[in-house]
């Protein structure tokens, strides 16, 4: 069940296979069924989330019910409602396993634990967060910046197998498109 988190920190940093052994202890596994939700608006997030199989989505609600998805996380990957999990305050966040998945998870002590004695994960660690703050930032500049078409084409360019595994509405939502126009944008390929 370490299988894929061990790849991802070897590949990150320099450890021999005891480092890796007490790292990956720390964290638990959770197997989740479709749309599982495992945090709703309003509770404080306990856990990080590392997907071993599936997809997570980290999405919020207004005050119509209307959602709309910040991050999909997928094989490989971390994930979690980050500033609740950080300031281990209520979400205004939500996560929902969007396909039967398969994660590691641990406890924000424990997260803190490891940054304060693994070597060279807290560069990992830092590394991450900048690649998905500068990710963030460019979802938010398409959101602004580009139409749906170019939207669309972009996310082909760069995960085009969430176009083909997950449902059609979470992928227009995701764009900031209508499911109709996600339709058209997907017949014209």
């Amino acid at each position: 069940m370490y299988t894929l988190l061990k790849q991802f920190l070897a590949k990150n940093m320099a450890a021999d296979e005891a480092v890796l052994d007490a790292f990956c202890q720390k964290f638990r596994l959770k197997k989740t069924k479709r749309n599982e939700i495992l945090l709703s608006a309003g509770d404080v997030c306990p856990y990080i989330y590392f997907v071993n199989s599936g997809c997570l989505r980290i999405y919020m609600m207004d005050v119509n019910g209307k959602e709309s998805t910040r991050f999909l996380v997928t094989e490989g990957r971390f994930g979690t409602a980050f500033p609740s999990f950080t300031l281990q305050e209520p979400s205004l966040a939500y996560i929902q396993s969007i396909e039967p998945t398969e994660a590691l998870y641990i406890n924000s002590h424990d997260f803190r634990e490891l940054l304060d004695t693994i070597p060279g994960w807290e560069r990992v660690y830092r590394i991450n967060l900048e690649r998905d703050y500068i990710a963030s930032i460019k979802r938010i500049e398409s959101l602004i910046t580009m139409d749906a078409t170019q939207r669309y084409k972009q996310l082909m360019e760069t995960t085009p197998t969430l176009i083909q595994r997950l449902p059609n509405k979470i992928i227009a939502d995701y764009l900031g498109i209508s499911q109709e126009t996600l339709s058209r944008l997907k017949s014209k390929k």
